[in-house]
């Protein structure tokens, strides 16, 4: 076999373990977010806000770092969330889907489309201090959604899922630069500089031929308190250490393969669902639901994930295809193309992430928080029914399909 078939042989294995991995840690997100619901209108609600406002400190004197625990799941681990993120990101650009203009043009289409309507919808309905949120409705919740095709089975056609998976991964890298660009109040030019030279360390290392881990791992702890002292959101330091990671064998091994597998079941299973247990956590009683429906905020938000990223990732599917730019993956007909976009709206984790990036105001995360919910319930629900509707049957071997294009 050659090196070629290998590593493509390889990225394939890869990418069916991450699939398999986000669809199961969907499940445990979604144990988290519920747990972290009961527990904000169980008798002892009082306890969820302050045992997550409750601060710990790491370190001693002037490299001492104070945060509450929200802040450090927040800002620390879900570091491990981006870094596994940047590794799939890197995957798919170098020997992915993404890697061949041509194939990538479609999904780039579809989640610039996926992105700029959204936005475009909340900006139209919020008012004041509310549309400050406009990223909220940008990026797809890759576990989340996987979780709801797979739920369907082999009603869903292999072609489909990697199409989700293209659109979230470049919908991703959108969302990660909003976060970096647009999410950031002040920064710190010495600190932003630590930052990269922590990085250009990283690549000395690579050239110097350094296979050992651990000088890699204390480069990515100093890149990412560097990064968060600049003012840069933390996580971003995750996503730049990712990319680094180079892709070819170091050493004999898979650097990126090991890493990933490594690290994918601890952020899908433990890390996320950690994550929306800290942050999921809304308190319906006092007639929050009432007032939320009554807040144009609530339907920026919820209108933005369904309407925007149905609309606008099939719309600009269907220009893509019809320029000639793109084609479709074999055995997808329309209607697959819009159940994808439709469940492309389930914004969960990136959603939450950002309302917390984009208010001081408990009040509008809270409002904002109600608007995710229910736009991601409404979306994966007119997702499963489109895609249910197609009625095609997914086999091992796709077969041809009449049309392909839209």
């Amino acid at each position: 076999m050659s090196p070629t078939a290998k590593a493509k042989k390889r990225a394939l294995g890869a990418l069916e373990g991450f699939l398999h991995d986000e669809a199961a840690g969907g499940v445990v997100l979604v144990v988290g977010a519920l747990l972290a619901v009961v527990w904000a209108n169980s008798p002892a609600a009082d306890s969820y806000s302050s045992f997550w406002g409750q601060y710990l400190t790491l370190g001693w004197g002037p490299t001492a770092l104070t945060e509450n625990l929200r802040h450090w799941v927040n800002d620390g681990l879900m570091v491990v969330f981006f870094f596994v993120v940047g590794l799939e990101i890197k995957r798919e650009l170098t020997v992915g889907e993404l890697r061949d203009p041509r194939a990538a043009a479609l999904p780039a289409a579809g989640a610039l489309g996926g992105v700029v309507l959204p936005a475009l919808v909340f900006v139209a309905l919020a008012r004041g201090d509310a549309a400050a949120g406009w990223g909220i409705p940008m990026a797809t919740d890759i576990a989340f959604a996987v979780g709801v095709l797979a739920l369907l089975g082999d009603r869903v056609p292999a072609g489909a899922k990697l199409l989700l998976l293209s659109v979230a991964i470049v919908d991703d890298i959108i969302a990660i630069t909003v976060i970096a660009i647009f999410y950031t109040d002040t920064v710190s030019l010495a600190w932003l500089a630590g930052a990269l030279a922590g990085l250009v360390m990283v690549l000395v290392l690579r050239q110097l031929g350094v296979h050992a881990i651990w000088p890699y791992v204390l480069i990515g702890f100093v890149v990412w308190v560097a990064t968060l002292e600049s003012g840069v959101h933390a996580t971003i330091a995750g996503v730049a250490l990712g990319l680094l990671t180079p892709v070819g064998e170091v050493g004999g091994r898979s650097v990126l393969d090991t890493l990933e597998h490594r690290l994918h079941p601890w952020s899908a299973f433990a890390i996320v669902p950690l994550f929306a247990l800290a942050n999921a956590g809304v308190d319906f009683r006092g007639g929050l639901l009432g007032e939320a429906a009554d807040n144009p905020l609530t339907w920026a938000v919820a209108l933005g994930l369904v309407i925007g990223k149905t609309v606008g990732i099939s719309a600009a599917v269907w220009l893509t295809v019809r320029t000639g730019l793109g084609k479709l993956p074999q055995g997808l007909a329309p209607l697959h193309v819009l159940a994808v976009a439709a469940v492309a709206g389930i914004g969960f984790t990136v959603s939450l992430f950002i309302a917390d990036l984009a208010y001081d105001d408990p009040a509008l995360i809270e409002t904002a928080k109600v608007g995710i919910f229910a736009g991601s319930l409404l979306a994966g629900s007119i997702g499963a029914g489109l895609m249910l509707l197609s009625g095609r049957r997914a086999t091992g071997i796709e077969r041809p399909s009449p049309r392909q294009g839209l």
